[in-house]
């Protein structure tokens, strides 16, 4: 399996690009960052991990843009892949997103991947005009005209939510651009995945990780899909060797660990003591 790790950005602490240099350094395959455009105040919206409205840290009221965070790794690094755990795709124009993204892949050498979630936090949502119970057709139609303007020389597209005429939109990503979906597994969103997307990312809170990578494959291949989908593992707890050898042998394609939001000389210590334990090159 491959590793990736994701630092939760904020306005403080160690600088992305200057951590994601140093995850390359030492062997890590891609770096993730998060994104909320901004937490309303008052909110109905339960966090998934706190239950109730209440946050976990203030790190979600303070997270940097991931794409303008992405392309300043892209220039700090050469190898890396650049991705993000989550982006929220529905919060921005789905044309100037897909010329942002093609942007960031041109430039960095064809080295980025989406990880997206539907969102959790309908409030936030509604302020970009989202309809909650619509999340998930909204960022279809998003995700299929993005790929419209990725992949055809004049895109158009007639959806619901995106409508354009036949558009030139360049320049193109250097290859297919993998989407992957944060959400918890269920039924629902493994239906979503085998139909729109190349993979899987679990949530801190999932549960029954080899039960669900079973589901998934079934799904995909009730999808009538080929190969395998990307199954990718948020490790926010002390994994047993034992469920690592597990999901292994479940085709799961890459474990993403954690890093504190500290400061620099922390933050790298920390990746250490990380990279020593996984047994990658310094």
């Amino acid at each position: 399996m491959r590793n990736g790790l994701v630092l939760f950005t904020s306005d403080r602490g160690i600088r992305p690009a200057t951590l994601a240099a140093a995850a390359e350094e030492r062997g890590f395959d891609t770096f993730y960052v998060p994104e909320h455009t901004h937490i309303p105040v008052r909110r109905e919206a339960a966090h998934p991990g706190t239950g109730d409205e209440t946050l976990p840290d203030d790190r979600y009221l303070r997270t940097l843009d991931p794409w303008i965070t992405l392309a300043t790794v892209a220039q700090a690094t050469s190898r890396i892949r650049l991705s993000t755990a989550v982006a929220l795709p529905v919060e921005s124009d789905p044309i100037t997103l897909a010329k942002q993204i093609a942007t960031l892949d041109h430039l960095s050498g064809g080295r980025v991947e989406i990880g997206a979630g539907f969102g959790w936090n309908t409030d936030e949502l509604a302020d970009h005009h989202v309809p909650a119970r619509r999340r998930r057709t909204v960022l279809r139609e998003y995700v299929e005209a993005m790929r419209a303007l990725w992949t055809q020389e004049e895109a158009s597209y007639d959806g619901e939510f995106v409508s354009f005429g036949p558009s030139w939109a360049y320049p193109k990503p250097a290859a297919h651009v993998p989407l992957i979906i944060g959400a918890g597994g269920g039924p629902k969103t493994f239906a979503w995945i085998a139909a729109h997307a190349d993979g899987w990312m679990t949530t801190p809170t999932q549960q029954d990780i080899s039960g669900q990578i079973d589901a998934l494959t079934k799904a995909w291949a009730d999808a009538g899909r080929e190969g395998r989908p990307e199954i990718r593992i948020l490790i926010a707890f002390k994994p047993d060797p034992a469920d690592l050898a597990a999901w292994a042998d479940q085709g799961a394609t890459e474990l993403i660990w954690g890093v504190p939001d500290r400061s620099e000389d922390e933050v790298l210590a920390s990746l250490d003591r990380l990279a020593g334990r996984l047994g990658l090159a310094d």
